[in-house]
């Protein structure tokens, strides 16, 4: 059994090189800096004429010039087969609108190059249940994502209703979203906000940074434990941007442990860390229910991995069979209301789609 992802429309994007950092840069080079592209993608598409400057082709190594009006159009990937697989799922919450997964870590959320099997997407269309098909088939009716190596709940959506809904809720900050980090080293005080813009990082595009064209992002961390090496915390998101906690942990100076990509994958050894695994866990999530307006509270206590890792940084050794060791450091403790409001309608046949 599989799906056929559905076909893409080209992307096009017109540039207008401005004075300063545009002016005077190689072709290839802006066209990936402004399009978020590679720099192997961006000159793929200049040698294939998919770029023109002022309605003419040119080399990659064109110099831009003040004024200068670039085309570029970005054709869609090649159409791929999604296979249906039975893979086993943490299922956490499931109605006839939406399901909530507690994500493994190590699963990538959705088929791309390189991960067209073995993926959360497939799971879910393994399952043979209904989803909804407004994010496109390759998304299955996700509303968010997590990255591959960082575990926890994750929203899907089974009817088109349900999903607009659930991503109008995510837009307006009507879903709440926590997870815990542990962090090297020790925040400055015990809660810290970091709102700093974040876009692809130009020196390596296959990582995000703080970059001051890129896209505002704020979060909210609470120290809930001080450690000899290292604070454990609760981030709570703002915004949901491609790596945001590693990043903006990683700016202040205190990277996620564990984490290769952004400074914190050294001295995994000392807290009992596996290869290829952050310490990073989407604990809990509040949001109301698209359909009913029901208030939905839900949480997944911290994997056995990171457990076992929690009792060696703390010395705690119990909380490696602790049944969920966020309880007992306050990680569920909050004054604040519950988000979002109840819609004023009643269930009716047109919510199923």
């Amino acid at each position: 059994m599989s799906a056929l992802a559905s076909p893409a429309a080209p992307v096009a994007h017109d540039l207008v090189v401005a004075e300063g950092e545009d002016a005077g840069e190689r072709l290839d080079l802006l066209v990936a800096r402004r399009c978020d592209l590679s720099r192997t993608q961006a000159a793929t598409l200049v040698a294939n004429g998919q770029v023109t400057v002022n309605a003419k082709r040119e080399k990659a190594s064109y110099r831009s010039v003040t004024g200068d009006r670039v085309q570029v159009v970005i054709p869609p990937p090649p159409g791929r087969d999604i296979v249906a697989e039975q893979i086993p799922l943490d299922i956490v919450y499931e109605d006839d609108y939406l399901l909530v997964v507690n994500k493994a870590a190590g699963m990538v959320v959705h088929p791309a190059p390189g991960n067209w099997t073995g993926t959360l997407v497939n799971a879910l269309i393994g399952r043979g249940e209904p989803l909804a098909e407004g994010g496109g088939e390759e998304r299955a009716g996700l509303v968010h994502r997590l990255d591959k190596d960082t575990s926890g709940l994750l929203i899907v959506a089974k009817t088109d209703v349900a999903h607009r809904s659930l991503s109008a809720a995510l837009a307006a900050r009507h879903v709440t979203r926590r997870y815990v980090a542990l962090c090297w080293g020790h925040l400055a005080s015990d809660a810290l906000t970091v709102e700093k813009p974040i876009g692809r990082d130009p020196r390596d595009r296959t990582r995000m940074a703080i970059v001051p064209d890129g896209k505002m992002a704020r979060t909210d961390f609470a120290r809930l434990a001080r450690f000899d090496s290292a604070d454990l915390l609760r981030a709570h998101l703002h915004s949901g941007r491609t790596h945001q906690i590693r990043v903006h942990l990683a700016a202040v100076g205190h990277p996620v442990v564990g984490d290769d990509t952004y400074g914190g994958g050294g001295g995994r050894r000392l807290v009992a860390l596996p290869g290829k695994r952050h310490f990073l866990h989407a604990a809990w999530l509040r949001f109301r229910h698209p359909i009913t307006g029901a208030a939905v509270d839900l949480r997944a206590p911290l994997p056995t991995d990171l457990r076992e890792s929690l009792a060696v940084v703390s010395c705690m050794p119990e909380l490696a069979t602790h049944q969920d060791p966020l309880d007992f450091f306050g990680f569920y403790r909050t004054d604040e209301p519950f988000p979002g409001q109840a819609p004023a309608r009643d269930v009716d046949d047109d919510d199923r789609d």
